[in-house]
């Protein structure tokens, strides 16, 4: 293999693209709620997107260096390979990575600021640092258990309430719910690989929300956050929030229901890789149907 394919390699390892629905998800649903809201505008829409999508390479190009540098990637790694680990690039190339992609998501909200006000910049800079301290700085969140809170907080709520915001202008109560809504999936994905990496990450000292409960209970906030979208939904729709059409989305429970019961029931990590893609495309799907009810 050349050098240029490897470099190559390794930048889709540490950008992991088959994450990122899961940051352009929530901009979807807020773009949609702006926009039968009489608010769609599509550049504010287009910056949102950019940015949201930045965050998450940021946050998976940090994961891997500081994952790394602190040791919990290891040989006996049950998830995809990381590119430091695997030595396709360095530390220094993927810190240099990481500084470019923040400085784009930076531009990206200093031009969304311009448009729809101070507000979003003050989520775009809690984003951007919170990118970076899910594994790095003094108090790395995804190493204390604050990960699902990172998680819901920024690629849930923060992405569909700011987007709305950022076309609309107004603070719209069903952007937070369908936020919540997308932030469960969000963090049900990274519920997925912490059980999975469970024994490993123990071993470490990374002490995610999944080694602080213990693999039974886990599982159990599993299921919550996969049922969690759908009663919001329902709720949304029995309160006149949301259109009748939006109960499509229940065309999707079975397939969480197994997820859920995949998850339960596998013994071995790496099996888990299967239900950790297949939560993330539930939410993509879900996100799509939501988004069509709506329009």
């Amino acid at each position: 293999m050349s050098a240029t394919s490897t470099r190559r390699r390794g930048w889709l390892m540490a950008i992991r693209p088959p994450t990122l629905s899961v940051g352009a998800a929530p901009v979807a649903v807020g773009t949609a709620i702006a926009a039968v809201s009489g608010g769609f505008d599509a550049l504010p829409a287009l910056l949102a997107l950019v940015g949201a999508l930045l965050l998450q390479i940021a946050s998976n190009i940090a994961n891997d260096v500081y994952d790394f540098r602190k040791g919990a990637d290891t040989e006996d790694r049950l998830g995809p390979p990381r590119a430091a680990s695997s030595g396709l690039l360095s530390e220094s190339e993927l810190m240099v990575g990481l500084a470019a992609v923040l400085a784009a998501a930076l531009a990206c909200g200093l031009a969304l600021t311009a448009l729809a006000g101070w507000p979003i910049l003050a989520i775009g800079l809690a984003g951007m640092v919170s990118a970076v301290a899910y594994t790095g700085g003094p108090y790395p969140l995804g190493y204390h258990g604050l990960g699902d809170v990172f998680v819901f907080a920024f690629f849930g709520l923060a992405a569909v309430v700011g987007t709305t915001f950022a076309q609309t202008g107004t603070w719209e109560p069903l952007a937070l719910a369908l936020g919540a809504a997308l932030g469960c999936f969000g963090a049900g994905v990274l519920t997925v690989n912490n059980i999975r990496d469970l024994d490993g990450d123990r071993l470490v000292g990374k002490r995610t929300l999944a080694v602080r409960m213990g693999r039974h209970a886990a599982r159990g906030y599993y299921a919550a956050l996969m049922g969690a979208p759908f009663a919001i939904v329902l709720a949304a729709v029995a309160g006149g929030g949301l259109p009748l059409w939006s109960l499509v989305v229940c065309l999707t429970a079975p397939r969480a229901w197994s997820l859920v019961r995949t998850v339960a029931s596998t013994r071995e990590g790496a099996a888990l890789n299967g239900a950790l893609a297949g939560t993330a495309k539930l939410q993509a799907i879900f996100s799509a149907l939501l988004v069509a009810s709506l329009l």
